[in-house]
């Protein structure tokens, strides 16, 4: 099989100041009879970032990353009382799980729930907002819209739980909860973590192609934060195609990639093609023009470098971030299904 391979020498690109929109997430999930996983975890996650863990069998929430080991200057009891408070979502996790087997008369078996809760900040406007999710065994159950401040059911057997929470407020508690509890954790952990967390690193972008007939892949990787766009331009103009999902690498990058049809287009033609990612943050874009004469075939040796640039990042999509969990620190977004 014949794979060739074009690396883009990158020009330098200034780095401008810009504002951010920082996320702070956090999942929850409940399981039952999922050999060699714990019946309860929850992970937090900041701009995609992992930060902290907890689970049904260390039942002790930890720092993920060490710049988070600082959130104990200001708060020594910190990472206790978190531990106390994940230990009351497991206790009401497993409780909603068994509620939704019921209703669904799947009350044998595997099957995962999971729930979805955090909030948005933009650090230049303040502008905030906030997410209440939930699914079973993959599927959407109830979540909460957060302009109207209601409960949408994705499932009939998941009504009676909307007019139950909208009766009794939950989604202004929730919100409530978004907007102080979690908000102000997402600012103290961007704080501690400004260096990462605010960090640009402009991708590796290559030009990969299995064989002569096959499409063109354009593909980008190592770029952080996931604020991006990778596509295809002819002649400078942006063609009518979807643009490549973003996914995670092992080291907390991430990458991207499009692919294009040539087949019918004359090599002679194909200088009139360029592959444009564009940075938020970055004035200028990276233009990878379509070179002919630079794609080398498995004929000619590809560095060791390259050759490890693809290799991982091709096994970095295959890491995934998280199992489902919920973010904010108090007892204050515990809703019973």
């Amino acid at each position: 099989m014949k794979f060739c391979v074009v690396i883009v020498v990158m020009a330098t690109l200034v780095n401008g100041a810009t504002a951010m929109i920082h996320k702070l997430m956090d999942f929850r999930t409940s399981s039952t009879q999922v050999p060699n996983f714990p019946e309860f975890v929850i992970a937090g996650v900041v701009n995609d970032l992992p930060v902290y863990y907890y689970d049904s069998k260390t039942r002790r929430e930890e720092p993920k990353q060490e710049w988070m080991n600082r959130v104990t200057e200001e708060d020594p009891q910190f990472w206790e009382r978190s531990t106390e408070i994940d230990i009351n979502k497991e206790h009401v996790s497993k409780g909603n799980i068994e509620t939704v087997k019921q209703r669904l008369n799947q009350t044998e078996g595997l099957h995962i729930l999971q729930m979805m809760t955090g909030c948005e900040w933009n650090d230049e406007t303040d502008e905030i907002s906030g997410y209440e999710q939930y699914a079973f065994d993959g599927e959407d159950f109830i979540a909460l819209d957060w302009k109207t401040e209601t409960y949408v059911a994705a499932k009939s057997q998941a009504f009676a739980t909307k007019l139950r929470w909208e009766n009794i407020g939950a989604a202004v508690r929730m919100k409530h909860a978004v907007t102080h509890v979690c908000v102000e954790n997402l600012k103290k952990f961007v704080r501690f973590g400004e260096k990462t967390l605010k960090r640009k690193e402009l991708p590796l972008v290559s030009l990969l192609q299995k064989s002569s007939p096959s499409p063109v892949t354009c593909h980008a990787t190592g770029f952080y934060p996931d604020r991006a766009l990778l596509f295809w331009a002819k002649d400078g103009e942006e063609l009518e195609e979807d643009p490549g999902e973003i996914l995670p690498n092992h080291d907390g990058t991430f990458q991207t990639s499009v692919s294009l049809d040539l087949s019918s287009v004359p090599a002679e033609d194909w200088e009139r093609y360029s592959c444009v990612f564009q940075f938020s943050g970055v004035p200028e874009d990276l233009i990878t023009r379509l070179d002919p004469s630079k794609i080398r075939t498995n004929e000619r040796k590809l560095s060791t470098s390259t050759i490890i640039a693809v290799v991982l990042s091709v096994v970095g999509a295959a890491v995934v971030v998280a199992v489902g969990i919920i973010v904010c620190r108090r007892r204050l977004n515990n809703n019973v299904l």
